[in-house]
C-alpha cells in the first residue's frame, strides 16, 4: 500500500508539472513572458533537470538581457546534454553578450570560451547555419590582436555558402560591409535576394542604402519592392 501511495503521488506530481509546463509555455508564445516565466520557476523546482523548462527560462533571460542568468541556464543545458548543438550556440551567445558588456580585460578573457562553444556547435552539428554566422561576427569585430581575422570570417563564410547559397551571400556582403567595401556587399546582397528572396536580405541591403551609402531613396525603393513581391 505504501508503495501504491508513492507511485501514485510521482504520478500525480507529474501531471501537475505537465500541465503547468504547458499553460507556462502557452504564455511565452503569446509573449507574456514575466507570467510564463513564474510559471516555469514553479516547474523547474520539481523537476530540475528538465531541458525545455531551462531552455524557456535561459530565452526569457535573454530576452532581458539579464546575461548572468541566461549564462547560468544554458550552462546547465550544455552539462546535462553536452551532445546538443544548439545548447552550445545559445550559451556561446549569451557569453559573447555578457563580454559586450564587459570592460575589455574581463572580455578578453571570455573570447575563448564563446568561441570553443561556437565551434563545438559545428562539431556537434556540420550543418549550423547560426553559429557560423556567431564565429563570422566574432572574427570581423575582434582586433587582429587578440584573434580577429578577416581570412576566417571569409573561411565561415565560404562554408555557409556550401550550406546555403543565401546566407553565403548575406555574409559575405556582411564582411564586405563591415570593412566599408560597399559597392560589393550591395552586389553580394542583391545577389543573396535573387537566390532566396529573403526580407534579411532586402532589409541588409536597405539598411547599407540608408546608413552607410546615404542613399535613403534607395532604401525605400528596396523595401518597397519586397512588399511588392510578398502581395
Amino acid at each position: 500500500m505504501k508503495y501504491l501511495f508513492l507511485v501514485l503521488l510521482m504520478y500525480s506530481n507529474s501531471i501537475w508539472s505537465q500541465t503547468n509546463f504547458d499553460k507556462a509555455e502557452k504564455l511565452f508564445k503569446e509573449n507574456k513572458f514575466e507570467q510564463a516565466q513564474a510559471v516555469f520557476e514553479t516547474v523547474l523546482k520539481t523537476n530540475p533537470s528538465d531541458l525545455k523548462t531551462i531552455e524557456y527560462l535561459g530565452d526569457i533571460a535573454g530576452r532581458n538581457k539579464s546575461w548572468d542568468k541566461t549564462i547560468i541556464y544554458y550552462k546547465k543545458l550544455v552539462q546535462l546534454k553536452p551532445s546538443e548543438a544548439n545548447y552550445h550556440y545559445k550559451y556561446g551567445g549569451a557569453l559573447g553578450m555578457k563580454a559586450k558588456e564587459s570592460n575589455k580585460f574581463k572580455a578578453l578573457g571570455m573570447i575563448d570560451e564563446v568561441k570553443g562553444a561556437f565551434e563545438k556547435a559545428i562539431v556537434l552539428n556540420p550543418k549550423h547555419i547560426e553559429a557560423r554566422w556567431a564565429l563570422i561576427e566574432l572574427y570581423i569585430q575582434l582586433p587582429g590582436i587578440v584573434g580577429g581575422s578577416q581570412s576566417k570570417a571569409i573561411k565561415y563564410s565560404n562554408e555557409l555558402f556550401r550550406l546555403s547559397p543565401v546566407d553565403g551571400y548575406l555574409s559575405k556582403g556582411h564582411i564586405d560591409e563591415y570593412f566599408k567595401r560597399y559597392a560589393v556587399a550591395e552586389q553580394q546582397y542583391k545577389k543573396g535576394i535573387a537566390v532566396g528572396n529573403s526580407k534579411v536580405g532586402y532589409q541588409m541591403l536597405a539598411n547599407l542604402y540608408k546608413n552607410k551609402m546615404k542613399e535613403p531613396e534607395k532604401a525605400k525603393s528596396i523595401l518597397e519592392e519586397y512588399k511588392n513581391r510578398e502581395r
